[in-house]
C-alpha cells in the first residue's frame, strides 16, 4: 500500500486545464436496487468537467486504470499531479505503479476527509440528484 501526501491541498482552483485531476467511483444502482455497478469518473479540476468515465461491475485497480488510461488518451498525457481518496483501487501497487510510470504525483486526501476531494464530492452530489430525478 501506497501512502502519499496531501499535496493538493485543497488548492481546487487552477490556471490552466491538465495540471491536475481528481477521481472518486460511486455506487450505481438500478434495476430497483437490484443490480448495483461502479461508476468511475476523472475530472479536470481547472474547468471541474468529466475527462473519462467507465462503468465496472466492482472498484479495483483495473477500473481506476483504465479510466486514466482513457483520460490520458483523450487529453495527450497524464496531469502532472492526481488526486484521490484512500480507497483500495487507488492505493494498490498497480494503480500507484501506472501513475508513476506516467511522471505523474499521487496526493490523497487524508483518512476519514472527504473535504479534502470536494470538487469531486460535489460532483457526485450533483450527478446522484440527476441520476434520482431521471429514473
Amino acid at each position: 500500500m501506497y501512502e502519499a501526501q496531501n499535496t493538493l491541498n485543497r488548492q481546487f482552483e487552477q490556471a490552466a486545464a491538465n495540471q491536475v485531476w481528481v477521481t472518486d467511483t460511486t455506487e450505481i444502482a438500478y434495476n430497483i436496487r437490484k443490480y448495483k455497478v461502479r461508476l468511475h469518473v476523472v475530472l479536470d479540476l481547472y474547468g471541474q468537467y468529466p475527462l473519462s468515465w467507465i462503468i465496472t461491475p466492482t472498484e479495483t485497480s483495473t477500473g481506476a486504470i483504465k479510466v486514466f488510461q482513457m483520460a490520458k488518451q483523450k487529453a495527450g498525457g497524464l496531469a502532472p499531479l492526481i488526486h484521490t481518496d484512500r480507497g483500495a483501487a487507488y492505493t494498490s501497487k498497480a494503480f500507484n505503479h501506472y501513475l508513476a510510470s506516467n511522471n505523474s504525483q499521487h496526493s490523497y486526501s487524508a483518512p476519514g476527509t472527504p473535504a479534502d476531494n470536494a470538487v469531486m464530492e460535489h460532483w457526485w452530489a450533483d450527478f446522484k440528484w440527476l441520476y434520482t430525478k431521471s429514473c
